[in-house]
């Protein structure tokens, strides 16, 4: 098995159910009592946030390159960027990199086609939910993603950035996402929510809201890199 490359930190929460995520996973493939081997970098997100959400897009291509080069450096044979947001720049970050990389959205696609479901709706970040990166992967597999409102989208991209990203969980905020998912299945017709923030899954546990599944894209992601590393 190839050792797994992580480049964590961009939410220092949900670095941690990564790592939990993997070991779940390889565990599944291989009950024997062994582990995977695991490199993680972390990167300052403190630092590394204000240039993802502001669009510059050559910083972020400049500090994600750096990370995989380090990992590369300390021996991973495969690699993924612990994030959703920063697939904005995954194209290009994939002809850079020294390492061969798991896309989250790319992984998405394949499980929501799985679970059957043909319309989303996308929870994450204002970049996440305003680009084009998961369209532009979802919609030539026939799979419609539908954003929230303007409203619901401030809500949620300000409790991801001011709560979540902190580990700050508050009944007050899952019920206010989960009356967004409500009022999209009724609004919407949507039969899947696509949990594209990796810390949404932190706030969001269970598997399904208002009768449909919630992908937790963390554990879809983490699956996708221990099968990639046991080829």
């Amino acid at each position: 098995m190839k050792p797994i490359g992580v480049v964590g930190g961009i939410g220092p929460e949900s670095t941690i159910d990564y790592y939990r995520a993997m070991i779940a996973a390889y565990q599944e493939q291989r009950p024997d009592g062994s582990y995977p081997a695991i490199v993680i970098t972390s990167v300052d997100a403190g630092a590394f946030l204000g240039p993802l959400m502001g669009g510059d897009h050559d910083t972020v291509l400049r500090v994600l390159v750096a990370e995989l080069e380090r990992l590369a450096r300390a021996g991973a044979g495969c690699a993924i960027i612990a994030a959703n947001s920063p697939h904005v720049v995954f194209a290009e970050l994939q002809r850079r990199s020294p390492l061969p990389l798991v896309s989250i959205v790319e992984a998405t696609a394949l499980e929501a086609a799985r679970l059957a479901c043909r319309r989303l709706a996308l929870f994450g970040t204002r970049v996440t939910m305003q680009g084009r990166f998961y369209q532009e992967v979802f919609e030539p597999g026939g799979l419609a993603l539908v954003v929230p409102d303007e409203k619901e989208q401030a809500y949620i991209h300000d409790k991801y950035m001011t709560e979540l990203l902190k580990g700050v969980l508050r009944p007050e905020t899952r019920e206010g996402l989960l009356a967004i998912v409500a009022r999209m299945k009724a609004d919407a017709a949507i039969d899947g929510v696509i949990l594209a923030g990796t810390e949404l899954p932190l706030i969001l546990r269970d598997p399904t809201a208002s009768g449909i599944p919630l992908l937790d894209t963390t554990v879809i992601h983490a699956k996708a890199i221990v099968a990639a590393a046991m080829l």
